[in-house]
C-alpha cells in the first residue's frame, strides 16, 4: 500500500512540475492550502491546469486504486478545459478572486451543469442529469473555482435508515477514512471530508441537516462550517428539510473555508429562506486576524465529557491554547439529557414529515429518464433492487411515507417546540454567561466501521445548532493515536464572520492538523504494533 502511495505522490508531483510555468519551483504538496496554491499561480510557478491534473492523478492513484478511498463518485469531464480558461484569464490580467483556478468538489446531492448525474448515491437517480447549476455552484464558478466532480456521501444524506453505515452508497460504495481505512469517514458528507483530508481537492461543499458537515469534517481532521440556515441557497440540492438543510464549505484551513463561504453566501429568489442573506453576508476572508481571540469571552460546554477520556485530554490542551491566545473562558451548563432527548424526538418526527414533502417536490422536477418520481416509488425501487439494501434497510423512508402532511397541527407543534427549545438553550448559555461563542469537542475519534452492529458514535455538538439554524464551525484541535479530533465553535445566528475569526486565531496558534498516513488500521502505528507483538 505504501509503495502505491509513494507512486501516487510521485505522479501528483510530476503532473504539477510538468505543467508549471517558468521559472520552476519545488512542486506544491497535495496538502497545500488554497492560499498557497493561489500564491504559486500568482508567482507563475504553477497553473490551474497543473493543479487539476495533479488532483486527477492523485484521485486515480489513491481514490480509485491504492487505499481505494471511494470518496469520489464522478469527475467533471470539463475540469481541465475550465482550468485552462481560467489560466488564460489570469494571463490576460483578469483575476476573479481567491478561488480563481482552485479545484473543489461537490457533494453528490448538489446539481451541476457539467454532464454528471446528481444521484444522492442512489441507483434510482443514476440518470438524474439535470443540466442545471445549483446557485451555489454558479457562485463558485463565477468566483473562479474549478469543479472537479462529485463526492460520495451517505446515501440520501443519511436519511434512509436508523442503522445505516455512514459514507456508504449503492453507487459509490463505502468511503474510507484516510487516517485509518477501517474507520468511519462519518456522514453524510463523507466523501467531501475524506477527499479534502487526503489531498484530492483543495476544498469541497458538503451539506448538513444535523451533523452532516461537522461530523465528517471532524473525523477526517478538516475544517467544516455549517452556516446559519438561510445564508446559503439550497435550490437544486436534493433536500431533507427546508428548516435545517444548508450547504457549507469543507477545507484544510480556516482561510480557505472563509474564501469559499464568501463565494457561496447570498440571497436566492428561488429560496425564500435566504431573503436576509445579502444583508448578513460578508467578506469572511478579510475578517480573519491572528489575534481575534484576545479578550474574547467563550463558553466552555462539556456535553460529551467522560465519553472519550483521550478526547477530553486533547480538549483540555485546546483550552490551554485558547487561554494563551487571550481568550477568557467561562464554564457553562448545557441542557440536561432529558431536554436533549425531547429535542431529538421532536426533530426526528418533524424531519420525516418535511422530507416526504421536499423529496416529492424535488423528484417531480427531475428529467423524464428518472422513473422514481415520488417517495412511494422510491421505496418500491429499493425493495426490488438488491444492490440498494445489502447492508441496511429503509425504515426512515417507510416512516416518512406514512407521515402526515406539513399542515398537520401535531407536526407544527413539534417543529416549533424543537426550534424554540434549541434557540432558547443556546441563547441562554450565550447571554447568561456573557459569551460570544461556545466551545467543545466536536465528537470523538472515528469509530471502526461495523456493518453488523451499525454506528457507535460518542455523541456530538451538532443538534443544538442544527435544529436552531445557528452556525457551527469545526476545526482540528489535535489527535488521539493519529486519529484527528476537532474543536467546535457555536454562535448565534449570522455570526459566521466571528466564528471564522476565532477559529483562524486558534488554528494559527496551534497548527493542530496532521496529514493522513492511509494506515490499514490504527494498530499499524509503531507504538501499537510493538505492543501487539513484543517478540
Amino acid at each position: 500500500m505504501f509503495r502505491k502511495l509513494a507512486v501516487a505522490a510521485a505522479l501528483a508531483a510530476t503532473a504539477v512540475a510538468a505543467h508549471a510555468a517558468q521559472p520552476k519551483a519545488p512542486p506544491l504538496s497535495p496538502f497545500a492550502s488554497g492560499a498557497d496554491q493561489q500564491a504559486a499561480m500568482t508567482a507563475g510557478t504553477v497553473t490551474s491546469e497543473a493543479l487539476v491534473r495533479a488532483d486527477l492523478a492523485r484521485i486515480a492513484a489513491i481514490d480509485k486504486a491504492g487505499p481505494r478511498l471511494n470518496s469520489i463518485i464522478a469527475l467533471n469531464p470539463h475540469a481541465l478545459a475550465d482550468a485552462r480558461k481560467l489560466d488564460a484569464e489570469r494571463k490576460a490580467g483578469h483575476l476573479r478572486g481567491p478561488l480563481h483556478g482552485i479545484p473543489v468538489l461537490l457533494k453528490d446531492n448538489i446539481e451541476s451543469a457539467d454532464g454528471t448525474a446528481t444521484t444522492a448515491g442512489s441507483l434510482a437517480l443514476k440518470d438524474n442529469v439535470t443540466g442545471r447549476d445549483a446557485p451555489i455552484v454558479k457562485r463558485l464558478t463565477d468566483a473562479g473555482a474549478v469543479i472537479l466532480g462529485k463526492a460520495n456521501l451517505s446515501e440520501w444524506a443519511n436519511f434512509r435508515s436508523t442503522r445505516s453505515v455512514s459514507g456508504w452508497t449503492a453507487i459509490g460504495g463505502l468511503v474510507r477514512n484516510p487516517y485509518s481505512l477501517d474507520r468511519t469517514a462519518c456522514g453524510s458528507s463523507a466523501g467531501s471530508g475524506a477527499a479534502v483530508a487526503a489531498g484530492l481537492a483543495t476544498g469541497a461543499i458538503g451539506t448538513e441537516t444535523d451533523g452532516s458537515v461537522t461530523c465528517p469534517a471532524a473525523t477526517n481532521g478538516v475544517v467544516g462550517l455549517k452556516p446559519t440556515v438561510g445564508l446559503v441557497s439550497r435550490t437544486y440540492v436534493v433536500p431533507i428539510s427546508a428548516e435545517q438543510d444548508t450547504p457549507g464549505p469543507m477545507t484544510r484551513t480556516v482561510a480557505d473555508a472563509a474564501a469559499m463561504l464568501s463565494a457561496i453566501a447570498g440571497s436566492d429568489p428561488a429560496d425564500p429562506w435566504t431573503k436576509e442573506a445579502d444583508t448578513h453576508k460578508a467578506d469572511y476572508l478579510a475578517g480573519l486576524k491572528p489575534d481575534a481571540l484576545r479578550g474574547a469571552r467563550i463558553g466552555v460546554l462539556r456535553m460529551t465529557a467522560g465519553r472519550s477520556p483521550q478526547t477530553d485530554a486533547v480538549f483540555e490542551q485546546a483550552l490551554v491554547a485558547l487561554r494563551k491566545a487571550g481568550a477568557v473562558l467561562v464554564e457553562v451548563k448545557g441542557p440536561d439529557e432529558a431536554a436533549m432527548n425531547a429535542i431529538a424526538a421532536n426533530e426526528s418526527e418533524a424531519l420525516r414529515i418535511e422530507f416526504k414533502a421536499a423529496l416529492n417536490t424535488y423528484l417531480a422536477s427531475t428529467p423524464a429518464k428518472v422513473k422514481t418520481r415520488s417517495l412511494d416509488q422510491l421505496i418500491a425501487f429499493n425493495t426490488k433492487e438488491p444492490r440498494e439494501m445489502p447492508l441496511f434497510g429503509q425504515e426512515i423512508f417507510e416512516q416518512s411515507a406514512k407521515a402526515p402532511s406539513m399542515i398537520d397541527e401535531g407536526y407544527l407543534q413539534k417543529r416549533a417546540a424543537a426550534r424554540t427549545a434549541t434557540r432558547a438553550a443556546l441563547d441562554k448559555m450565550l447571554q447568561d454567561n456573557n459569551v460570544e461563542a461556545l466551545v467543545g469537542p466536536s465528537t470523538g475519534p472515528a469509530f471502526i466501521v461495523d456493518p453488523v452492529n451499525g454506528a457507535r458514535g460518542l455523541g456530538s455538538y451538532s443538534t443544538l445548532p442544527a435544529v436552531s439554524g445557528y452556525p457551527h464551525l469545526t476545526l482540528p484541535m489535535g489527535n488521539v493515536s493519529g486519529l484527528p479530533v476537532n474543536l467546535s465553535l457555536i454562535g448565534p445566528a449570522w455570526s459566521e464572520a466571528r466564528l471564522l475569526a476565532l477559529g483562524y486565531a486558534f488554528e494559527q496558534a496551534t497548527h493542530a492538523r496532521i496529514d493522513p498516513q492511509f494506515l490499514p488500521n490504527v494498530g499499524a502505528r509503531p507504538e501499537f504494533a510493538k505492543a501487539y507483538d513484543p517478540h
